[in-house]
């Protein structure tokens, strides 16, 4: 797994959040985080918009990938 690929995957809120802030703090400039839940996704991107990173959400099955880049 790339070291700005985040799997936050079965994992509740805010604990998706939380592990997002921690990756922006060691890759500021793009990380993409996978999860499974709607509401860590929502949670993210308007976690990331507030620290103006540019949020892009794409669907894999279940699943949610999000692209955050400043």
């Amino acid at each position: 797994m790339k070291p700005n690929l985040i799997d936050a995957r079965g994992r509740s809120c805010p604990e998706p959040v939380l592990m997002t802030k921690k990756a922006l703090e060691l890759h500021s400039n793009e990380i993409q985080v996978i999860v499974d839940d709607t509401t860590a996704r929502d949670n993210i991107k308007r976690f990331a918009n507030n620290l103006s990173y540019k949020v892009e959400i794409s669907e894999k099955g279940e699943d949610f990938v999000l692209t955050l880049r400043k």
